[in-house]
This record gives structure tokens, sequence and C-alpha cells, in this order.
């Protein structure tokens, strides 16, 4: 038996984001995963693994080998690649590209959080941050709200500019806060420890969609914003206790576990849009998602066959 082996090209012609977001919702229907993360250090390297498995939907194990010196030959940093097993005799089901699963996961987690909790008509969306999550943000936020106008901030602005190549319907906003004060969503993919965008900015009827944090010191928004929002996120396994953006405010009293009012498992708690409320989603990813990601892409693949 051959084992398909998924590489990224072939798996973007197979997806689109609105099917996406579907296939992560859908996913959330089935028992909660179990989860585990392994770390290997070889100073300045390391090897992460996480590995999830749902019953009912399979195994995976989303390998990463981050070696900082790459970059200096000419290669890329971070490379690794994803293991999906059969939930019904653990067999290997096929070997999908890393960056792949990477980028769908992580946009389209963030994109079924919009697409619950902000306004449908969105028309004014603004990325803060110009790295490679911005890219595949401006992609699946463009699907989703096609009349939508699309500015990316970063503190390097010509970062931004230089994402007008690949990206040209994108425009470039050159002050923060009024482009914040200015947008419907707003979308942090940033690598910031301290807050970048201001709570006092916000105004009813926006969404605050949250991406770079992910160590328990990080940040990207602060405790007005926090205070002022409806809160919400993917997994609370995977943020209120792991991620500085609710880790810090919760160890501080600043908020309660119980102001954060819904993950991804109960998707029927999440509101119908309200204009006079300011929403907030936690994006914490996780290995579920990588595992309800691998599986989707393999279906599709089969299904292209």
């Amino acid at each position: 038996m051959t084992i398909p082996s998924i590489g990224f090209a072939e798996g973007e012609a197979l997806l689109n984001w609105i099917d996406f977001t579907e296939a992560l919702a859908k996913g959330h229907d089935l028992p909660k995963a179990e989860i585990g993360d392994t770390f290997l250090y070889r100073d300045p390297d390391t090897l992460l693994s996480r590995s999830a498995w749902i019953d009912g939907l399979g195994l995976a194990v989303k390998t990463a080998t981050i070696f900082p010196d790459n970059p200096e030959a000419g290669k890329p940093m971070v490379n690794g690649g994803v293991c999906l097993y059969s939930d019904q005799d653990g067999t290997l089901d096929a070997l999908v590209d890393f960056h792949l699963v990477t980028k769908w996961k992580t946009a389209g987690d963030s994109l079924l959080g919009a697409m619950r909790l902000a306004n449908p008509d969105s028309r004014d969306i603004l990325i803060v941050g110009a790295g490679t999550v911005a890219g595949s943000l401006v992609e699946a936020f463009g699907a989703a709200y096609p009349s939508a106008q699309i500015r990316v901030w970063n503190r390097t602005q010509s970062k931004a500019e230089d994402m007008k190549v690949p990206y040209p319907q994108i425009e470039v906003a050159h002050d923060l806060e009024r482009a914040v004060r200015s947008a419907d969503i707003i979308v942090t993919s940033t690598m910031s420890s301290t807050p970048v965008v201001k709570g006092a900015w916000l105004k009813p009827g926006q969404h605050l969609n949250l991406i770079g944090a992910y160590r328990p010191d990080m940040r990207e928004t602060d405790d007005e914003a926090l205070c002022r929002a409806r809160l919400y996120c993917d997994s609370f396994d995977t943020t209120l206790d792991h991620i500085g953006e609710f880790k810090i405010p919760l160890a501080e009293g600043i908020i309660q576990r119980g102001d954060v009012l819904a993950d991804f498992y109960k998707l029927d708690a999440f509101p119908a849009y309200d204009p006079a409320a300011i929403t907030l989603f936690k994006n914490g990813g996780g290995a579920h998602l990588d595992l309800m990601t691998s599986r989707h892409i393999l279906e599709k693949w089969r299904a292209g066959s």
C-alpha cells in the first residue's frame, strides 16, 4: 500500500477557506482531543512534536525542527512534517506538508472565530503584522469578506509595503491607532511581548482577533481591551493557563475564568453579531487543530484522486 505524501502546492490546490472553517467547526462536534507536546534540545536547535488523538477522527503527530542558523545557509529555519494515523487501526494514513498544515490551521482558526463573532458585512479589515502569517490572513479574510478593504500595518513599514507585491489588493496603514479605530475587524499576528493594540482605541461593533502571543510572557493587547470586550477562544486548554494574553490578567485578577465565555467546543455559545458589543477572540492553536486540518486535507486529496 502506498502512503500518500501531500506537498504544499498539491494541498493548496485542493482547499478553500469557507469549506475549511466548516470542517474545523465539525471537528469540534467530536469528543474532546487528547493532546501532548514534547521538546528535545541541542542548543540552539529544537525538535518539537505536538500530538493529538480525537476519537472518530484519528491521530496526528506534527513535528517541527527549529534550526536558527539555517537562514545563513539559505535554508528555512523551521521544517517538519505531519504524520496522520487511522483511528481504526493506527496505521499511517498520510504524510502532510508541515507548512501547509500550519498555514491553514492558523489562519482558519482565526477566521472561524471572526465568522462567528464579527460583523458579517465587515468592510474594513486591519492586519497588524506583516510576517508569514499575515499573507495567509489576507487570503483567508479576503475569501470570507470579499467586499472588505484589507489594510496591513507593521512596525517596520517597509515590510508592509513589500506585501503589496504578492497581494496588490491590500493597502498599507501608516497610523496604527487611526487604523484600529476605523476597522471592523482587527487581526494581530505579531511577535510582541507587550500590548500593541490598546483597548482605549476600540469601539462597539468591532472584533479583535489575536494570533501572535504564544508564550506565557507574551501579549498583543492590554487589560482595558479585555475588560471592555466579550472574550472567546479556540480552546480553554491551550489558552487560559498557557498564553500571557489570558494567563497574566487572570493571575492578576483583572479578569476571571468565567469572563472567557466559550471556546470552539461550545460554538453554539458564540453569539450572533451584536453592534453594541466589542468581541475578542484568542487563537491559541493546538495539536487538535493540526489533526483536524490534516484529516480535511487528506479527505480533499482522496476526493480529487
